[in-house]
């Protein structure tokens, strides 16, 4: 099957942006009405018990085609290093905005099957949850760190052994910027008890920043380019303090070029 990133790399072609967002000015109602009646199709595939990993990954090029066509310019490096390895792995990146959500089905599911760790809440939003109930997500509550790395132990190795990798965002939730003193080492803890290896991701989606008044109903920044970036999987050894290491400066990298 042909999938919309089906190349290693992937820019957003020129004049993507359709006439209706430039008549609008861009208006951010114009967006998220249509990213709603996504999720909205998507929640009624999920309750139906069809939203198969075919279907994830369909709606999820739905949500880039309305991204580009609302003025956002995509740009993915290194999608030949989720093809990498023998997986299944444990995937961790930094988390800047709701357009990790929107799109990383489009981008990981066609090279590999995998679920998040989400907040537990998530569970309770109108479509989403049932979304994520069949991806088989992970919830946890954020609330205690010592609980919350025994769910994602237990659960996550879980998912392992039965093939499918896990992504997780170690800094906790959304930031406009990378502190790596914020990227806790759950992934490494998880991927160590696992014996599997971890595939680092860096991300900038500041396009879609946190709204002051409703957080996922925020205004537009076309300028802001969207960019992903996938490194080579990365073997935990000893108490794993290396690969933590690595995956940082990874992150911290590719995001000081993208600034």
């Amino acid at each position: 099957m042909s999938h919309l990133f089906s190349e290693n790399s992937y820019d957003t072609p020129d004049n993507r942006r359709d006439l209706r967002s430039r008549l609008l000015l861009n208006c951010r109602l114009n967006f998220h009405l249509q990213i709603w009646q996504n999720f909205y199709r998507i929640g009624r595939q999920a309750k139906n018990g069809l939203l198969s990993r075919g279907e994830q990954i369909r709606f999820s090029e739905k949500n880039v085609d309305i991204l580009e066509r609302c003025g956002a310019k995509i740009h993915l490096r290194g999608l030949e290093n989720l093809s990498a390895g023998d997986g299944p792995f444990v995937l961790a990146g930094n988390h800047m905005s709701a357009v990790e959500s929107l799109v990383l089905n489009a981008i990981i599911s066609p090279r590999l099957d995998f679920t998040y760790v989400i907040k537990s809440n998530t569970f309770s939003v109108p479509f989403l949850r049932q979304a994520m109930r069949a991806m088989n997500a992970i919830g946890i509550d954020r609330n205690n760190p010592r609980e919350d790395l025994r769910t994602v132990l237990s659960e996550g190795r879980r998912r392992l052994e039965s093939g499918s990798s896990v992504l997780i965002f170690p800094e906790g939730g959304r930031h406009a910027e990378f502190v790596p003193e914020r990227f806790n080492s759950i992934a490494v803890k998880l991927a160590r008890a696992a014996k599997v290896e971890l595939l680092p991701f860096a991300l900038k989606t500041d396009f879609l920043p946190r709204g002051k008044i409703f957080s996922d109903f925020s205004a537009l920044h076309p300028g802001r380019h969207i960019h992903f970036s996938f490194g080579p999987p990365v073997a935990v050894e000893g108490n794993g303090r290396e690969a933590q290491e690595r995956i940082i400066r990874f992150i911290r990298e590719q995001t000081a070029r993208w600034n």
